[in-house]
């Protein structure tokens, strides 16, 4: 539906978005996930057409943004991260004035304009003046005004930014909602909401796509399965006396090296964290390690596996692109 090939835009010696290639596929719902200054909004406003590239390009159903951008944009319904309102105006004024600019016309623009006041919980206010609104309903009259013309695809810039928790929820549930009949492609640099809303994900870091995939497969391919963490009731060389064995028979080498941090605590007892390979299964590991423990005559007083989330991903990504960054 939506195809980003090589989309670079520089502001001066700036690089905000650095050769971003990706598609965007129907029936999905897309989060844009990355830290504040990644490149975002940058790329959402060059998709939309309201930013030009210094190269690349992007096509919404086969139509260049640029080179046919009035049949692009038909495809498109998008909320900016300020919405742009009249406050002065109704949302039922508002809206219709929407409707007429996108080519709306009479019936045609009646019906649609109820559609979208019902759909985003706006019909009860419809005839209040926007500046009187708060700002979830404001919010729900942007979405609205994105939703008239009935596009495939609807891209929201941050648009949960400053609502309060029942707000955000609302706004969640929308999106949802939205998602049954139409692309979305949403942008947020809050892990949670990603995770709670999307099917599909897109980690930017410094202009760059560092990731593409959804929530379970980023998991699988970029990082390990995780570590284990064990407290042992004895101190700290008792400790590593017990692990030499596992290390011995291969289920902690690794070149050479025993992938695990042993730190006494103030009671006498140790604290150990092990990592995992993406060979290793943390059961295996798990058991070898209590009857390692145990034939020692040692008691595990804790033995925890700990898996790696979206939100490991995100930071182990966004971190490395920073390092090399200042490198």
């Amino acid at each position: 539906m939506i195809s980003a090939e090589h989309l670079t835009k520089y502001y001066g010696d700036f690089a905000a978005v650095r050769d971003l290639t990706f598609t965007i596929e129907d029936g999905h719902v897309y989060g844009f996930l990355g830290p504040n200054g990644a490149g975002k909004s940058t790329t959402m406003n060059i998709m939309t057409g309201c930013l030009s590239a210094t190269s690349g390009r992007v096509t919404i159903d086969g139509h260049d943004i640029f080179e046919e951008p009035k049949e692009a944009k038909k495809q498109i319904g998008y909320l900016p991260e300020q919405p742009p309102l009249y406050l002065t105006e109704t949302p039922e004024e508002y809206l219709r004035f929407v409707g007429e600019a996108k080519g709306l016309k009479k019936a045609e623009l009646a019906d649609q304009l109820e559609t979208v006041l019902l759909q985003t919980g706006t019909a009860g206010v419809r005839n209040r003046r926007i500046g009187e609104l708060s700002k979830g309903y404001r919010q729900r009259v942007g979405i609205a005004q994105a939703l008239l013309g009935n596009p495939r695809v609807i891209i929201l810039d941050e648009p949960t930014v400053g609502l309060d928790p029942i707000q955000i929820l609302e706004i969640r549930d929308l999106i949802r909602e939205l998602g049954k009949n139409h692309t979305v492609l949403f942008s947020s640099h809050i892990l949670s909401e990603v995770q709670a809303i999307c099917d599909r994900i897109l980690i930017l870091s410094h202009g760059r796509l560092i990731a593409m995939g959804d929530a379970e497969s980023l998991e699988q391919t970029l990082l390990t399965p995780g570590e284990i963490a064990l407290i042992a009731d004895a101190g700290i060389e008792e400790t590593r006396a017990a692990l030499v064995p596992l290390a011995e028979n291969g289920l902690l080498s690794e070149d050479g090296m025993l992938p695990y941090s042993l730190n006494p605590q103030e009671d006498g007892r140790t604290r150990a964290v092990l990592r995992l390979t993406r060979d290793q299964n943390a059961d295996d590991l798990c058991r070898a390690l209590f009857f390692a423990f145990s034939g020692a005559g040692i008691a595990l007083l804790e033995l925890t596996p700990k898996k790696a989330s979206l939100e490991d991903i995100f930071l182990e990504l966004t971190e490395d692109r920073k390092e090399e960054s200042a490198s």
